[in-house]
């Protein structure tokens, strides 16, 4: 549609910074001052952590049809409206291409992660900032607007933080893509995750998930931290093969946690395709009691004979990457009959000669339980000998696992306790987020709006 030329009319030098607020439903304009339309909604382009979204136009309402209004065709954007280029304009329906993003419809009023807070907060306004390339999404208003006499007044001119801060979720399926990269989740610890996902809804959910798992060893972890109920609910929502290969790289006593909470007649089959070593090790664990130490305990430990020295112990712990941390911090001595002869700190390790035989190292009457001793005396026990680990044995003095600090911190802390809102954490700035911590590239123009 073309609109007659009346001759050119000056609005003003335009100003540099616009929040997003001003522009919807604002006058789309000829360059002769007439209006044509309404600004319905902002398009970016997102094209990586180091570089802000660039504006690659606007969807009008024109006639009652939305259209799209390429960044080509603007003559500039103003608080009050936006100028076109020229008396015309397309009026072919705007559709949405991949990989592009619409402010009012996927930002404005959703939750994105704060990731160096590690936390869910909400989109209240946007700004957008002319630079070198353009205009860019340059910041969010996360501040809740305040409100007077029961309305709401405009957002405009909070305090912002830099669009590089945050990692956006919901949107449009078709730019899921664009936004599936996990460098800048997966800065993030497994604990943070877990309590991201314990506060999302389930969309939000859905995507975080979505980008943890393209590293699978972190969400083994991040399930090994959510609450039960919430670990339950997501593994409710996945197929029996992703559930196995999910627990079959958690810690043992994680998944046999997992698998109780799985409805009856899901267990065998996700059982059954686990892996035959891990298979094992849960279905040991269910045999005890959860709130016992063989309930506890972790089945995976290190140990050496009574002949070895502390290098070698030393070598065997430096080799041990696929066992908790935790359970690292001491070696347990067998004797010729495989039974508990004594343990050796890793610190005494660390300060021996690497000659040293363990006979000089090691305690030889360590403080060890059986696997039904309850929770209670496992924690009393740690407090009383100052102990991180504690191992479990069978009646013959074999040894059946470890009980680590941690779980029996995470037993007996309340459940109200662990939903606690925690103290305030140091917030970087995103210039000080090291390189590690970054998006890859994304790049990519879209598609044709022809």
């Amino acid at each position: 549609m073309t609109w007659p030329a009346t001759g050119l009319r000056d609005f003003g030098a335009s100003t540099s910074l616009i929040h997003l607020s001003q522009l919807l439903r604002a006058p789309v304009v000829t360059p002769s001052g007439e209006a044509v339309g309404r600004v319905d909604d902002i398009i970016v382009r997102l094209r990586g952590a180091d570089t802000h979204p660039l504006v690659t136009g606007i969807v009008a309402g024109v006639g009652g049809r939305r259209v799209f209004v390429g960044s080509g065709s603007i003559q500039r954007f103003d608080p009050d409206r936006v100028t076109l280029a020229h008396n015309e304009i397309d009026l072919r329906r705007f559709e949405r291409r991949h990989g592009e993003v619409l402010l009012r419809s996927d930002v404005l009023g959703y939750r994105l992660i704060d990731v160096a807070a590690g936390e869910l907060v909400r989109a209240y306004d946007v700004e957008l900032e002319d630079n070198a390339d353009g205009w860019v999404l340059a910041r969010l208003d996360t501040r809740r607007p305040p409100w007077l006499f029961g309305l709401l007044r405009t957002p405009g001119g909070h305090a912002a933080r830099d669009w590089k801060a945050f990692e956006p979720l919901i949107g449009h399926g078709q730019s899921m893509a664009v936004r599936r990269v996990s460098g800048r989740v997966a800065a993030l610890k497994p604990a943070q995750i877990a309590d991201l996902l314990e506060e999302a809804d389930r969309a939000e959910g859905g995507e975080i998930l979505d980008r943890v798992r393209s590293n699978p060893e972190l969400e083994a972890d991040v399930f090994e931290e959510l609450d039960p109920d919430k670990a339950s609910r997501l593994l409710d929502d996945m197929p029996d093969d992703e559930v196995a290969a999910l627990l079959s790289r958690m810690r043992a006593d994680d998944a046999a946690d997992a698998i109780i909470d799985l409805r009856q007649s899901r267990r065998r089959r996700v059982l059954e395709l686990m892996p035959a070593p891990q298979r094992t090790k849960v279905i040991t664990l269910l045999g005890f009691n959860p709130d016992s130490a063989g309930g506890l305990m972790n089945v995976d430990i290190v140990s050496c004979g009574t002949g070895a020295t502390a290098g070698e112990a030393l070598a065997v712990i430096g080799s041990a990457q696929a066992i908790q941390p935790e359970a690292l911090l001491q070696m347990h001595v067998l004797n010729e009959n495989g039974r508990l002869a004594g343990v050796v700190s890793v610190i005494a390790l660390l300060q021996a000669n690497p000659a040293d035989m363990f006979a000089t190292l090691m305690d030889s009457d360590p403080v060890r339980v059986t696997p039904d001793a309850d929770l209670a005396d496992v924690a009393v026990l740690m407090a009383d000998y100052n102990l991180h680990t504690i191992p479990v044995v069978d009646d013959e003095d074999r040894v059946l696992g470890v009980v680590t600090v941690d779980d029996v911190l995470r037993a007996t802390i309340p459940d109200d306790w662990r939903r606690r809102e925690p103290g305030p954490r140091p917030v970087r700035e995103p210039n000080e987020i090291s390189a590690t911590d970054d998006l890859a590239s994304i790049g990519g123009e879209g598609g044709d709006w022809s």
